[in-house]
Parts: C-alpha cells; sequence; structure tokens
C-alpha cells in the first residue's frame, strides 16, 4: 500500500492561550491538516469550541481544517463551520436522524464530507453511503476527551475499513482517505498506517512536545519514520 501519510494535529491539546500561534507552528512544523474537535456536552461529556474559533483560526493557516463534529443534533452547525472556514467535516451517524441527508449537506456548503465511527460502531453504518464519502475516520478511542490510550482491536477495524474502500474504488468509485483518531503515537503509528490507515491524528503526542527548537516538527517528523521507517519522508 501506499505510504503517503496525512498528519493532523487536534488542537484540542494545544495551547488555548495562544492559538493562533499554535496552528502556525504546526503548520510550519509540516502538518497536513488542523484537526478540529467539536464536543457539545450532550453527545460526548466535554464541551469545547465552536464555529468563532474556527473562523480566529482561518487566517493563521493556509492547509485544510478538518472538523470533527461530535455534537448532536448536527445538521444545524453545518452551515457555520462551512462558512467559518472548514473543508472537511465529519460527524457521527448516531447523531443524525438522516445521514445520507446530512452527508449531502457538507458537501453542498462546499466541503469535503466523512463519516465517524466509534470503537463500537458497526462498519455497517457504510453500507449505502460510500458514494458520499470524502473520508472515513475510526475512533481508537471513546470520544470525548484527548489523552486516552489506543484501543488494539483498532486495527482489525482499519483492516476491514480499507478493504471496503479499496473495493470501492476498484469499481469506480471516488477516493475516500482513512482517518484514525485516539492515542496515535510513534511506537503504534507503523501498525496504523499498516493497517491501511492514510491520516493520523496526534494531539498530546505533537502539542505535548515544546516547540522551542523546532519541537513540533521533530515529533511530526519522528511520527511519519515510525510510520514508514523503510522509506525517506519528506
Amino acid at each position: 500500500m501506499s505510504t503517503t501519510l496525512r498528519i493532523a494535529p487536534s488542537i484540542l491539546s494545544a495551547d488555548f492561550s495562544r492559538l493562533g500561534e499554535e496552528v502556525r507552528a504546526i503548520e510550519a512544523a509540516g502538518a497536513d491538516l488542523v484537526h478540529f474537535d467539536v464536543m457539545d456536552n450532550h453527545y460526548v461529556p466535554n464541551l469545547t469550541i465552536g464555529p468563532l474559533v474556527c473562523e480566529a483560526i482561518r487566517p493563521h493557516v493556509s492547509i485544510p481544517i478538518d472538523v470533527h463534529l461530535m455534537v448532536e443534533p448536527v445538521d444545524a452547525l453545518i452551515p457555520l463551520f462551512a462558512k467559518a472556514g472548514a473543508n472537511i467535516i465529519t460527524f457521527h451517524p448516531e447523531a443524525s436522524r438522516h445521514v445520507d441527508r446530512t452527508l449531502q449537506l457538507i458537501r453542498d456548503h462546499g466541503c469535503k464530507a466523512g463519516i465517524v465511527l466509534n470503537p463500537a460502531t458497526p462498519l455497517a453504518c457504510l453500507d449505502h453511503v460510500m458514494d458520499r464519502l470524502d473520508i472515513v475516520l475510526l475512533m481508537s478511542v471513546n470520544p470525548g476527551f484527548g489523552g486516552q490510550k489506543f484501543i488494539p482491536t483498532t486495527l482489525d477495524k482499519l483492516r476491514a475499513t480499507h478493504a471496503r474502500i479499496a473495493a470501492h474504488t476498484a469499481a469506480g468509485g471516488q477516493p475516500i482517505w482513512l482517518e484514525v483518531d485516539g492515542g496515535v503515537k510513534t511506537d503504534n503509528i507503523a501498525a496504523i498506517v499498516a493497517a491501511g490507515a492514510d491520516t493520523c491524528v496526534a494531539g498530546s503526542a505533537v502539542f505535548g512536545a515544546p516547540d522551542a527548537d523546532g519541537g513540533y516538527r521533530q515529533v511530526m517528523s519522528a511520527l511519519r519514520q515510525a510510520a514508514c521507517p523503510t522509506e525517506s519522508q519528506t
């Protein structure tokens, strides 16, 4: 499989007192996306950030903003985040009464669309919407908090999802990214990528390092090297 890897640092672990500096720093350090975790203290037991914060950081970066909506209901927030500068919007199927309609709503607002599957959410959720997906995000922790440990059974789920995507594209379907979020570290990213992931969210792994002397760049370089140790990384 291709070893192309996108790294999406989650700003949930950033220093919110200087968020503009933080997102500029991760782009300078080689991040491919800004992962933007939205929690509502309803669908998940935490409360984080909304469209105004997305709008505030948009001028600070040129890389895409990857908005992960952990909210219920979900549809009302989609136009707000699209207007605020989101490029990718993903949501949990449990939070939408009409998953196909929600995916189309995201696309109608000019964003790439995706579904997020919790550790216990079956892959059957993908069965009838593959043609509307730009990305599938597998949660490798239960959503709601940063800094959790990777759930090992996610690797089997990754392989199964990758096989579904490969079959879809082989039959003439559009490309679909396969993203993983939760507990991604240098000691497990090789297994995650080998199982089929092409996009990895890393929160505390990146922002836990001080950015003095290029700390963020060193961490992202280490993640890429660990993921594909036999190939040179740019």
